[in-house]
């Protein structure tokens, strides 16, 4: 077939031979994400000014191609750095299935979504731990139901049979501040009820109960892997589970845009597949960082374990003084020690004599403002969980949580650094309060 040009003669097309109109671009493209960007991502880790202008003299645009692809989408490096980094967390949590998000918020919210969580629903959540737990479950008009903890400042098993009604889909056990849960206990409770257990191990990555990772006990583990938990380097989360029907849910929930199906836009496989959710993927950029971050995190635990129990071991017990309980001894990561004593005014010197001996250690107190770890204080969900959120509802959360002392402790600290710090506490607590007989 041929057409008129325009000197009105017929030129053969293409497809039959004739020459093609658009033989090649002459136009000379640059990556979309080139050096500019990596120059930035560079800056940002804080080089020097010298090793910036090493690294801008050393690479160009032409270095990269076509450039990188930093989402997770088609079109991404196979495998990708999500598809790493998943494949790390199956392994170090001991679970079939994991996922990839943008943090640990998204993480709950996509979890419970899986398990049906939502308006006329109930979720029963610690009294202690940071106000995100209770807030996932309101996002989507569930009712926080807020449980005492005990010495552990754990959610306490002996109180949850008593808050679960027909309205409970959920209950959340928070692994706080490197310790663990009483997983047995509060599973037994949700398995006789059919309600769904969702682990928040934002706080404990790499702890165990009764040898078995966190985030594997329950249906749903879910955690924050970011700059301000224990492995992290910006904002990234990770759900795991071993149900294969709730993990496609969880993908639903996380990327209802279905790349994650294998006919991305076919009808539903069976009933509750598919429903409206979100977009809560991780990119490559900050899967490429925890990748790094996840294998380090072995080496963190173990760190953090030997410094603990070496501190510990070489303290001595007082009258007035009760450390905080332990679920699993050999399971918690203990990067924090805390210890409630009688009162707040011998808590005040106490904390005051530590510092002064160079041990970081404090204490909220009674004349301390709000702060969202505590539940009285979770004004946000206030509308949702006025009558759950009164002072007397878990009167041991709100009484251990202001009278406890807690030490922060670094994982590179030295035996020789363990031991200072051990002398400096037992110094302190023979100063102010009456020491027991071994």
């Amino acid at each position: 077939m041929t057409k008129t040009g325009q000197s009105g003669q017929h030129e053969k097309l293409a497809i039959d031979g004739g020459n093609p109109a658009f033989s090649g671009m002459a136009g000379k493209p640059e990556p979309k994400v080139g050096v500019s960007e990596f120059l930035m991502i560079a800056e940002r880790f804080g080089f020097s000014d010298e090793a910036m202008g090493r690294l801008r003299e050393t690479l160009s645009d032409a270095d990269l191609g076509g450039g990188p692809h930093l989402g997770r989408y088609y079109g991404s490096a196979s495998p990708s750095m999500g598809d790493r980094f998943e494949a790390l967390a199956r392994e170090k949590f001991g679970v079939k299935h994991a996922y990839a998000v943008c943090n640990g918020t998204c993480a709950l919210q996509a979890a419970l979504m899986a398990v049906g969580v939502g308006p006329g629903t109930e979720i029963i959540v610690p009294a202690t731990g940071f106000i995100a737990t209770g807030m996932a479950g309101a996002f989507f008009g569930a009712t926080p139901i807020y449980c005492d903890v005990d010495a552990s400042l754990q959610m306490d098993p002996d109180k949850l049979e008593a808050l679960i009604t027909p309205r409970t889909a959920a209950v959340l056990p928070t692994h706080h501040w490197g310790f663990v849960s009483a997983m047995d206990p509060i599973v037994d409770s949700a398995r006789r009820h059919n309600i769904a257990v969702i682990e928040d191990c934002a706080q404990s990555p790499g702890a165990t109960y009764h040898g078995r990772p966190v985030g594997s006990l329950g249906d749903i583990g879910c955690f924050s892997i970011s700059s301000y938990k224990i492995i992290g380097g910006g904002e990234g989360g990770m759900i795991v589970t071993n149900d294969d029907r709730l993990f496609d849910r969880i993908r639903q929930a996380a990327e209802a845009g279905g790349l994650w199906r294998p006919d991305r836009f076919a009808k539903p496989r069976y009933d509750g597949e598919l429903f409206a959710g979100s977009n809560y993927r991780m990119s490559e950029l900050e899967s490429a960082i925890d990748v790094i971050q996840m294998q380090k995190l072995d080496g963190i635990v173990s760190r953090h374990r030997h410094i603990w129990k070496r501190i510990r071991e070489r303290l001595s017990n007082f009258q007035e003084i009760t450390w905080q309980s332990s679920n699993d001894p050999d399971g918690d990561i203990g990067y924090l020690m805390r210890f409630f004593p009688r009162d707040h005014a011998l808590g005040d010197k106490i904390v005051e004599a530590l510092q002064a001996e160079g041990i970081g250690a404090r204490c909220r107190g009674p004349e301390a403002g709000p702060d969202w770890h505590l539940y009285r204080y979770h004004f946000p969900l206030f509308d949702t969980a006025k009558e759950h959120c009164r002072p007397e509802c878990c009167p041991v959360a709100a009484d251990l949580y202001e009278r406890c002392i807690s030490i922060s402790l670094n994982q590179w600290w030295s035996d020789a650094d363990c031991d200072a710090v051990a002398g400096g506490i037992n110094k302190v607590l023979n100063a102010y309060c009456t020491r027991l007989k071994a």
